[in-house]
């Protein structure tokens, strides 16, 4: 027998797309936590500590979804 290869649940992988090329000073979209902030330095955790000028980043909250007000389970009758 042989293993799949291909990926599938509980497995990481990623796409890569090949037709983009990076350039310097290109604006980039980084996704993490905010650690410590002294004065106009942020330190935003992407996996490691990076440290960037406040005037560069965006600050996005998380999207919450709305609480439900009628529970799923019906009455008894």
């Amino acid at each position: 027998m042989s293993a799949s290869r291909s990926p599938s649940y509980g497995f990481p992988h990623s796409i890569v797309d090949r037709t983009s090329q990076a350039k310097k000073g290109q604006p980039m979209e980084l996704i993490g936590d905010v650690t410590h902030i002294d004065g106009d330095l942020v330190t935003v955790n992407l996996g490691v500590p990076v440290t960037v000028n406040m005037d560069t980043l965006r600050l996005v909250t998380p999207y919450v979804l709305p609480k439900r007000k009628t529970p799923l389970v019906d009455k008894p009758t």
